[in-house]
């Protein structure tokens, strides 16, 4: 009976010595707070797909969403260190941070080309015929001024003979569209398909004549300083998304993925697929063509946004970005 205890203490022991190593490894994944904006969308299909297919599980890491109402408010919120990375996020305001000496990195590029089209009332059949008509783009600084102003160029139309008017989002530059307030607007997608839809001309894309990054992941310098192996594992598996999504395979799960994590329809994320995905507006191997951000940076530049003398390099972390030319 002794000879029995003492066995089944030594197995009880051993139990527990097997629940005290096994827990760290259960308590070893890490939390990475995502920032993007207002709400889960298109945009975030990579990120999307890490999570719900478990690839970001795999390597160890939570996925935490945090959604700001602004582009602008999620780099805030990034600078800060209130979210660790931000995706989605158009390129313009992490450079303006940077500028300003806020802690900031852009480390892997998203869309890499820019997801608009520019959409007019009927009547309107060329972008030639935009002359002295009302404009919807985001705002007097923001990249769809960018955009618009470059798509312009070609028809043979000059800025000063548009009128633009600032609403903001996509969703409220749709509406100036729709009650009359403006005669065109820069959509992105599924607002474009909508506006088709409804009778409006689509003008053109923006990727047709800029040759530019629209969005991509940011992060807060010294979180990645202090959290570099999570980093460069989110980057990894945010790459290994983009790859299972553009597998056509996939489209149909894909579809119905996004549908089960945002409140768009069927009909508009198998466009909005067949518009990004198919398209091939994601960029697939992480890699940051400096030559392209640069792009960006001189049309702030000509925006008076940034000083002159700012130099693309301040954006990157050098063990970290993967840079080419």
């Amino acid at each position: 009976m002794a000879a029995s205890c003492r066995r089944l203490r030594t197995l009880a022991i051993a139990a527990l010595c097997v629940v005290a190593v096994a827990t760290p490894r259960a308590r070893a994944a890490e939390t990475i707070v995502v920032g993007s904006v207002g709400s889960a969308s298109a945009n975030l299909w990579p990120v999307m797909v890490g999570d719900k297919k478990g690839l970001f599980a795999a390597v160890g890491i939570n996925i935490s969403m945090e959604y700001v109402q602004s582009n602008a408010g999620v780099i805030q919120q990034l600078t800060v260190d209130a979210v660790d990375v931000s995706v989605g996020s158009g390129l313009v305001d992490p450079i303006r941070a940077v500028d300003k000496g806020a802690p900031v990195a852009i480390v892997r590029i998203e869309m890499q080309r820019p997801p608009y089209a520019l959409m007019a009332k009927s009547p309107i059949k060329r972008i030639a015929d935009l002359k002295g008509k009302i404009v919807s783009v985001g705002g007097p600084k923001d990249i769809t001024r960018i955009f618009f102003e470059r798509m312009l160029t070609p028809s043979g139309v000059a800025a000063k003979d548009v009128d633009l008017i600032f609403a903001g989002a996509t969703s409220a530059r749709l509406q100036a569209l729709q009650t009359g307030a403006a005669d065109a607007a820069i959509l992105t997608a599924p607002y474009n398909f909508h506006a088709e839809a409804a009778g409006f001309t689509n003008l053109g894309l923006a990727a047709d004549v800029v040759d530019m990054p629209f969005s991509g992941v940011s992060t807060n310098r010294n979180w990645a300083k202090s959290h570099k192996d999570a980093l460069q594992k989110f980057l990894g598996v945010y790459t290994q998304s983009i790859a299972w999504l553009s597998a056509p395979a996939n489209r149909e799960e894909a579809v119905k993925l996004m549908m089960s994590v945002s409140k768009l329809g069927h009909d508009d994320v198998e466009k909005a697929y067949d518009f990004l995905i198919k398209s091939g507006f994601l960029e697939p191997t992480g890699a940051i063509s400096k030559g392209k951000l640069d792009a960006v940076v001189e049309a702030l530049k000509q925006l008076g946004d940034i000083p002159p003398d700012f130099k693309v390099d301040r954006l990157f972390i050098p063990d970290v970005t993967r840079i080419v030319d």
